[in-house]
């Protein structure tokens, strides 16, 4: 089954109905939050530091256009390449030109979930190009064929004993389940890839705009390979991703780092300033940044600008009730959660999907653990405020809603219709027939119990509350 083809609904169902993965996806889920409890427990201002972090990120932005340009500039001073892309397109084209140039038969990738929001992958792959993944996660997703179901963590939903029977029927390996051996497998099997590869992408944690440095973050020594091994390292940047100073990524990195994986710092933070230089050992000889837009100059230019705040840890998904039950797949974009839910519609377009911000609850708890406190419940809000103006709504809601804003503008008449479901319903629940409704509100009670109304509404109960306490 094509799940693009599905609505976000259809494929909330189909996750709902994968209980290995929903299973896999919770206990993933609970881990990460409580190593992010644990590690926020041992910090000794964590509160302060979220909130200089969010005075970066709203400094950042409020001067983007100078620090990208200063950025830039460093970049080619350091000896680098630039190149500024529009969207997808011109930015997989950059690539595949390059590769074409310099003959590239085999590129090798860090982990990077821009190059998935532009399927660079499939764009080198068209012109015969072969590319490996080399983080863990990736590798594994890429082995069987499928999407990452979560922005750290993209094998989140699989099971270890899933992965061995991968390794076993992909690697022609032994099987087994053990989390070392199966490491220790990827790795071999990854060694020769990186001494051969002719081409290393990465994305961009953060770039450094006073030093054109390019920042990468990971846990495995992959990211390092990949940018230095092969010859050419080219670095996918969405233009939001900077600081201004090397003092300000002081600050971003470990507040990144314990929201991400709830470490204190993570294995490897790479700082790459420029390729290599005459009498330096190891580097790349050739860098080229390629400086993302691809819908972030509109989103800036927008009432949910603030989505650009996001620094990628990964937090808002792990917390999230939604997110925890359904998994990522079922947002059908690369980003999930409550971040995926804000940021595609605000990149790709709301009329593609108009579903994912109603992919919430707004309970709130994505903006408590967000690192850098955004606001995430009022930019869903503010989605479906503009979703709903758009006609998305089906016609029943939009036909309901109506007839509700004329009831709740006349309150006689509110007050009757109050009066006259309560009677109905109250009827209805002892014949059974609120236990399944027709379509469309079927939706409700193929999960829950639809309750009758009670005999007296609330204004009816203060009312005569008042009377008791203050009889006139």
């Amino acid at each position: 089954m094509n799940m693009a083809n599905l609505t976000f609904y259809e494929r909330a169902s189909d996750a709902l109905a994968n209980p290995n993965a929903q299973q896999a996806i919770r206990v993933g889920t609970r881990r990460f939050v409580a190593h992010r409890e644990s590690a926020v427990a041992s910090f000794a201002d964590m509160d302060t530091l979220r909130d200089r972090a969010r005075l970066i990120r709203a400094h950042t932005l409020s001067k983007l256009n100078v620090f990208l340009a200063e950025f830039a500039d460093n970049v080619e001073a350091n000896g680098g390449c630039v190149f500024w892309a529009k969207n997808a397109a011109e930015a997989n084209d950059y690539v595949v030109s390059l590769a074409d140039a310099r003959h590239v038969r085999q590129v090798v990738k860090s982990k990077s979930m821009v190059t998935e929001e532009i399927e660079l992958n499939h764009a080198l792959e068209a012109v015969g190009v072969k590319v490996v993944e080399s983080d863990l996660g990736e590798f594994i997703i890429q082995l069987a064929g499928e999407k990452p179901s979560h922005i750290i963590a993209p094998v989140l939903h699989k099971t270890r004993f899933q992965v061995g029977k991968l390794f076993e029927s992909t690697l022609n390996t032994r099987y087994t389940d053990d989390p070392f051996a199966l490491n220790d497998i990827a790795r071999a099997h990854m060694r020769e890839i990186f001494l051969s590869a002719d081409m290393g992408i990465s994305g961009v944690n953060f770039g450094v705009a006073e030093s054109g440095t390019v920042c990468l973050v990971t846990n495995e020594g992959n990211g390092r390979f990949t940018t230095t091994t092969p010859p050419i390292h080219v670095a996918i940047m969405g233009m939001e991703r900077l600081v201004p100073t090397l003092a300000d990524l002081v600050t971003m990195l470990p507040v990144l780092e314990i929201s991400a994986t709830g470490q204190r710092l993570t294995v490897y933070n790479n700082l790459i300033t420029g390729p290599r230089r005459p009498g330096e050992p190891d580097g790349p000889e050739e860098l080229h940044v390629v400086i993302l837009d691809n819908g972030r100059s509109a989103t800036l230019a927008s009432e949910v600008a603030e989505i650009l705040y996001c620094i990628r840890c990964g937090a808002c998904l792990n917390i999230c009730p939604v997110y925890r039950s359904i998994g990522g797949h079922a947002y059908g974009s690369v980003y999930p959660g409550p971040l995926g839910s804000v940021v595609t519609p605000a990149l790709m377009g709301l009329d593609q999907w108009h579903q994912l911000p109603h992919a919430s609850t707004l309970c709130g708890a994505c903006k408590e653990i967000c690192p850098v406190r955004i606001d995430i419940p009022r930019l869903l809000l503010q989605l479906r405020d503009t979703s709903s103006r758009s006609d998305h709504s089906p016609a029943w809601l939009r036909t309901g809603l109506s007839i509700y804003g004329i009831l709740v503008r006349r309150p006689a008449l509110f007050a009757l219709g109050l009066r006259i479901a309560s009677v109905a319903t109250r009827l209805f629940a002892k014949k059974g027939w609120l236990n399944t409704l027709p379509s469309p509100l079927n939706g409700w009670t193929d999960y829950r119990a639809f309750r009758a109304l009670a005999k007296k509404s609330f204004r009816q109960l203060w009312a005569e509350r008042e009377d008791r306490v203050h009889p006139s």
